[in-house]
């Protein structure tokens, strides 16, 4: 069997520097804390964590995050960070694998474009969860394709929020809501970020 292709390889080094990562991931995990008030009980996953940028911004407000990518470059960047709670690191691909373990919360930032079955993606990520767990997943509106220069790895061209609502609300979540995050500025237009809420 051949080795799956890490497609974030080359990017992994430069990612925490790109223009506006950080201050997204800042952005997302401020809207998070607002929206979610977690506190310091809680176990969280960071579902495509790659560097660790969003769950470095909200470690401090809980116990503890485990960063899930499927990415080995990206999670060597992350575990070069010193995060202000405990953090535990599982390289794995949700769309195939399972974790069998359960969370109070799962929080996510600008992945969920790259999984095909959003459907089984949020069943999962319900399954996952404690009773009253909540979801906090950021990520684009609906764009023309454009937001990525290569479109390798994406199936998704952002997400129309009422379609995406009624997948999360199929699968068993309630309470769904969604909040303008940020916007990111590229020389072809301006994309905007969401972020989705949710509890179980």
């Amino acid at each position: 069997m051949s080795e799956k292709k890490d497609l974030f390889a080359n990017k992994s080094k430069t990612w925490d520097t790109e223009s506006g990562s950080a201050q997204t991931a800042k952005a997302i995990a401020d809207l998070i804390v607002k929206n979610i008030k977690p506190n310091n009980t809680m176990e969280v996953m960071d579902f495509g964590a790659g560097t660790g940028l969003l769950a470095y911004f909200v470690a401090p407000h809980i116990k503890k995050v485990v960063a899930v990518d499927n990415s080995p470059a990206m999670l060597s960047e992350l575990k070069n960070k010193d995060f202000p709670s405990q953090i535990e690191v599982i390289e794995k691909d949700l769309s195939i694998d399972s974790i069998d373990r359960s969370f109070d919360g799962i929080i996510s930032s600008m992945t969920i474009h790259h999984l095909e079955d959003t459907k089984a993606l949020f069943s999962k990520f319900y399954t996952m969860l404690n009773d009253g767990g909540f979801i906090a997943i950021a990520d684009l509106d609906t764009e023309d394709g454009s937001f990525h220069s290569d479109n390798t790895g994406v199936f998704h061209h952002g997400f129309d929020r009422e379609a995406l609502q009624r997948i999360v609300e199929e699968v068993g979540f309630k309470d769904v809501k969604f909040e303008t995050v940020s916007t990111i500025n590229k020389p072809q237009r301006t994309f905007s970020i969401f972020l989705l809420t949710a509890v179980k």
